[in-house]
């Protein structure tokens, strides 16, 4: 009985014979049964038109004794190039020595002559089966059962244990040394998790880009055991390089453990893995009290509302007052985001900032609160300093939104500052060069915000064109009881004056610290010792 014989329609086969008459009858029964067959009358011409067409051919079909080049050879030169092609023997020989021999170097299956046409049509069904099988569930690039493997895996046994593994910043090192360095990576990575984790107690698996799992067979280990199992491998993860083509090129990981049934271990293990990122720590054991079920509901239900509040206008700026060092007197103030639910309750950006950046949703808000600072501006005469990321300046859709209102309130815009977020990295500062150098044709005024907390510090003075610095508030709210603290503002005070740069001073919350501010000679501060956010109608 001959199986799946239909799928033999849509394939290309290789087909090597040097038998001529036999060659000519097979060539033409495959004729009937295959899409396109290339033949070839030797092993040598079989391996140069599977060079030529490799991308074309799903299966291959050879005798062994050829002249030129045998069979088994031909094998051997083709699978140097494509490891995963199925590939069939047809032999007179049946001894026990060829036959290894053949496994050895990747033949899938073999027929003996004189050739029985309906079993060589059922071995070539079976070997395109088997294919299909080994690559529904395997990773090509490492050769580890992949994640469709794991999930039948996961449904069919009694799994109490896992670990999922994650190379931290992958797309980075990608962009960095290239997607062929990046697969080099993932093999050496992979090759030493076959190494560590002893395959009679462990199964590996990896389950996506950057994404490997470890499942504890057998319950053989508890889970303090394999945390300190998974916490030797990572630590020598971070303390070994990895040396691809004689570079030596450093990777972290970060390791989520979890415990649970199957499906319930492999999601506490995700969860907790993003989970130990936030908290800074390169491996972490999934615990309830963590509540990160919690957070990914919270997480659903700001999506929602922002999507509702963005339709239904419930997001308006609020403003906060920056004052005058000296007098004490309002010289502008600073847009924030706030969402005012429809029973009247002001909600600060802290609850659905970072979902609104990560949902794509983010750039709905800049634009509501430029559209209400110049409102604050055209209507009530008032000087106001709004905040913009990186990636603001990076979206071609929110920078001509930017140049576009610009235009349209020209005759105002010299009152309108722009704050660039310093504690996002700026990672091309041409852009943000190019984006300063345009929205002062509108006579803006630009400044770096959370200055003294991010990457670049100084170096901004230097590299970009700014007219002033918000210190970061971590700098201030505790400078009138740390020494260090104090040194650091004054450093930054004095520079910016080196560069004429003014400074201003955030998070001031008492007599104290403006004090301190004050005789440093910050020119301008805010915080809630002077005036809380307002809403529009608060200001007069």
């Amino acid at each position: 009985m001959i199986n799946n014989i239909s799928i033999l329609k849509n394939i290309t086969i290789l087909y090597a014979e040097d038998e001529k008459d036999l060659r000519e009858v097979t060539h033409q029964i495959l004729k009937g049964f295959t899409k396109k067959q290339y033949v070839a009358q030797n092993g040598q011409e079989g391996l140069e038109l599977f060079k030529k067409y490799e991308t074309e051919i799903d299966l291959i079909i050879t005798d062994v004794n050829m002249p030129i080049l045998n069979g088994l050879d031909m094998v051997k030169e083709i699978k140097k190039i494509n490891l995963n092609i199925p590939i069939i023997v047809a032999t007179a020989f049946s001894n026990k020595e060829y036959l290894l021999e053949a496994i050895d170097i990747g033949v899938d299956k073999y027929v003996l002559k004189p050739i029985d046409i309906a079993k060589l049509l059922q071995v070539m069904s079976q070997s395109l089966v088997y294919h299909e099988l080994k690559d529904l569930y395997t990773d090509k690039l490492t050769n580890l059962p992949n994640r469709n493997k794991l999930k039948k895996d996961l449904d069919g046994n009694n799994i109490d244990l896992m670990a999922l593994l994650d190379i931290d910043e992958f797309s980075t090192i990608n962009d960095l040394f290239g997607e062929k360095i990046g697969d080099t990576i993932l093999y050496e990575l992979a090759n030493k998790l076959k190494n560590y984790f002893n395959q009679d107690d462990f199964f590996i698996y990896r389950t996506g880009a950057d994404k490997f799992a470890i499942i504890v067979k057998n319950n053989n280990y508890d889970i303090n055991q394999f945390y300190n199992i998974c916490k030797i491998f990572a630590d020598k993860i971070e303390k070994e390089s990895l040396l691809i083509d004689e570079d030596e090129i450093d990777i972290n990981i970060t390791i989520g453990i979890a415990q649970g049934d199957g499906a319930r271990a492999f999601k506490y293990s995700q969860r907790v893995i993003n989970y130990a990122r936030t908290k800074l720590q390169k491996i972490m054991i999934y615990n309830e009290s963590f509540k990160i079920q919690q957070s990914f509901e919270e997480n659903i239900k700001w999506v929602k509302q922002l999507k509702i509040g963005f339709r239904e206008n419930l997001f308006q700026a609020y403003f906060q007052p920056i004052v005058d060092t000296k007098t004490k007197e309002i010289y502008k103030y600073e847009a924030l985001i706030r969402y005012i639910t429809k029973e009247g309750v002001e909600i600060a950006p802290y609850h659905f900032i970072n979902v609104a950046k990560k949902t794509k949703l983010y750039p709905n808000i800049i634009k509501i609160v430029i559209q209400d600072s110049f409102k604050l501006i055209k209507n009530k005469n008032k000087r106001v300093s709004v905040n913009i990321s990186f990636d603001d300046i990076a979206n071609e859709e929110t920078t001509a939104f930017i140049y576009e209102i610009l235009e349209q309130n020209k005759d105002c815009t010299q009152f309108l500052e722009f704050e660039i977020l310093e504690s996002e990295e700026i990672s091309d500062f041409n852009e943000v060069s190019k984006f300063i150098s345009e929205i002062k044709k509108f006579n803006c005024i630009v400044g770096v915000d959370d200055f003294g907390a991010g990457y670049s510090n100084f170096n901004l003075l230097t590299l970009l064109d700014i007219d002033f610095v918000k210190i970061d508030g971590s700098l201030i709210e505790k400078i009138n009881t740390s020494k260090d603290l104090e040194i650091i503002v004054n450093t930054i005070a004095n520079f910016s004056k080196e560069f004429k740069v003014k400074t201003v001073a955030e998070y001031v919350s008492n007599e104290d610290i403006y004090t301190k501010i004050k005789e440093l000679n910050i020119d301008y501060c805010q915080g809630y010792y002077f005036e809380k956010p307002l809403s529009y109608d608060s200001i007069k």
